[in-house]
């Protein structure tokens, strides 16, 4: 059985096409992949830190921010500064470079989520960054309870109009 010439470059053709597929699949794949690292583990990397894309969480730095547009630098901590571990956790400068602002919830002592890569001058550059205020859930007073969301707002408003007075007494 002969094959012919037309079959042939058909199927290099094929071939081709689909290793080509399968190349830029796993090298697709491979570039998105990002590791979660915190602070610490971020330092004990060593030079793998340099080649990966990776996600780093922590506490701004109060007084850290500095903001030209969409552009950021701050510092993350391992701890919030009111925690006793502050004043020997590590921390880590970083600049974010993105398409749009920092979110609202992106100020002082907030958690924060930076995506990208940690550079050799040891900064860390940020694509992408994400941050959560947990002052809004935790309690106003330490030891008291978080406030509950009102279950339903109309019945919210019904209490709060509500006056009570006390019976009048005569003397």
């Amino acid at each position: 059985m002969k094959i012919s010439a037309n079959s042939l470059r058909i199927g290099i053709a094929a071939a081709i096409i689909v290793g080509t597929i399968g190349w830029l699949a796993i090298s697709g794949a491979e570039s998105s992949k990002s590791y979660y690292v915190t602070i610490a583990e971020l330092g004990n990397m060593g030079s793998k830190a340099y080649k990966t894309n990776l996600r780093v969480e922590g506490f701004v730095k109060p007084g850290s921010i500095e903001q030209n547009g969409t552009h950021v630098t701050f510092v993350l901590n391992e701890f919030e500064s009111h925690s006793d571990k502050a004043a020997s956790s590590r921390s880590l400068r970083v600049t974010y470079q993105g398409s749009e602002p920092p979110p609202d919830t992106f100020k002082d002592d907030a958690q924060a989520l930076a995506m990208g890569t940690y550079g050799k001058d040891g900064v860390f550059h940020a694509t992408e960054l994400q941050a959560k205020c947990a002052s809004k859930y935790a309690p106003s007073q330490p030891g008291a309870a978080p406030a509950k969301p009102a279950a339903n707002s109309s019945a919210a408003a019904e209490t709060s109009s509500v006056k009570t007075t006390a019976p009048a007494t005569a003397n």
